[in-house]
């Protein structure tokens, strides 16, 4: 590897994995290393963003976070990252290593081959791509592949009741990978642990470092550092949509024209008042997000009688929710949520839900 470029490390993983809890301890643990961070947050409000900056740590200024809110960064990458990482390069200060945090529903693909653009190359290469895979969503069945267990899962989970390729998603997610994080392994006995890492590695086909952790616990000595240039084996990292490409036109020619079907995605922001019982809101907010088939919540709680601000994070038919800070003097006190889901969303029956929510 040229020891001149500046190493980036790409973290990914499927909605709700553990990605930005495991950047905190990037950040905890990166020994005076100056880390820039690339946020791409899927909504309008920089939830990611926020609980980064509230680490209260020098190596994490809110000069040194970038956030992407155009989308997701796979769709968007000459747009908004290339003129990013350019930006970033002009710095004086130029950081000693750079990481991007991509959306739960981004191809990482896409990205790890724009470090291959001329402006690029030359000055930043991908020291690795670390998937975040939440190890009880799996155990679960959510990532299948077997249509009799989707199915199955379908009579008990809302969440699976459409045809969906979020399944081909994770695994493009899988497969560019140069480690995977098995995050929330606590919450899984030894056995189905392993039923999970296998499961996994049977969808990868290049030799990827696994690991397991509790909450992101990870430090960055082990996280940063591989050494990939995973910029320069992109032929070994094909996405499904890559792979289906290269396929029909093997069949058909390459002037032959053909159609994906992709899941769309829409996020909304929810106002509220303050709360005064945080258990019982989270616990309204679970079964609104079930009733509604609801990917993803995320946000932050005004609590009454509390100086700190209270973040909730919700994935699935989980929900967390913890005292991240004060509010700061001159900051709105307020409570204000993101929903992010599959197009077709009720905006308007979620958002009256929310605020009716005696709590």
């Amino acid at each position: 590897m040229n020891t001149q470029k500046i190493p980036a490390t790409v973290i990914t993983g499927f909605l709700g994995a553990g990605k930005t809890t495991l950047i905190r301890n990037i950040l905890a643990t990166a020994n005076g290393k100056r880390i820039a961070l690339i946020i791409n947050e899927f909504g309008d409000l920089g939830v990611d963003g926020e609980v980064l900056k509230g680490c209260g740590d020098e190596i994490c200024t809110e000069g040194d976070i970038v956030e992407l809110t155009n989308g997701c960064i796979c769709c968007t990458v000459a747009d908004d990252f290339v003129p990013t990482m350019e930006k970033l390069l002009e710095r004086e200060n130029r950081p000693d290593h750079i990481v991007i945090e991509t959306s739960g529903l981004a191809l990482p693909q896409p990205l790890v081959n724009a470090f291959n653009w001329p402006n690029i190359r030359e000055k930043v290469t991908v020291d690795g791509v670390v998937t975040v895979v939440d190890s009880r969503a799996v155990a679960d069945g959510r990532f299948a592949d077997d249509v009799e267990k989707v199915n199955a899962q379908r009579a008990e989970d809302e969440a699976l009741d459409h045809e969906s390729p979020l399944e081909e998603l994770f695994e493009d997610q899988l497969r560019c990978a140069d480690m995977i994080v098995f995050n929330k392994a606590d919450l899984v006995d030894e056995n189905v642990l392993g039923d999970v890492q296998r499961e996994v590695g049977e969808k990868i086909s290049r030799s990827v470092k696994l690991l397991k952790s509790s909450h992101g616990s990870l430090p960055a000595s082990v996280l940063l550092g591989l050494e990939s240039a995973s910029e320069t084996d992109i032929e070994n990292r094909k996405s499904h949509h890559e792979m289906e490409h290269d396929a029909f036109h093997d069949e058909h020619g390459e002037d032959a024209e053909h159609e994906h079907d992709h899941d769309e995605f829409e996020s909304f922001v929810v106002e509220r008042g303050s709360v005064a019982d945080p258990k019982a809101f989270a616990a309204s907010l679970q079964s609104l997000i079930q009733s509604h088939d609801i990917l993803r919540l995320k946000g932050f709680v005004d609590v009454e009688g509390k100086p700190m601000r209270l973040v909730v994070q919700a994935v699935g038919n989980r929900i967390d929710h913890y005292y991240d800070r004060e509010w700061t003097d001159g900051e709105s006190r307020s409570t204000r949520l993101v929903v992010i889901g599959l197009e077709g969303l009720d905006q308007m029956a979620i958002g009256d839900e929310i605020r009716a929510i005696e709590a």
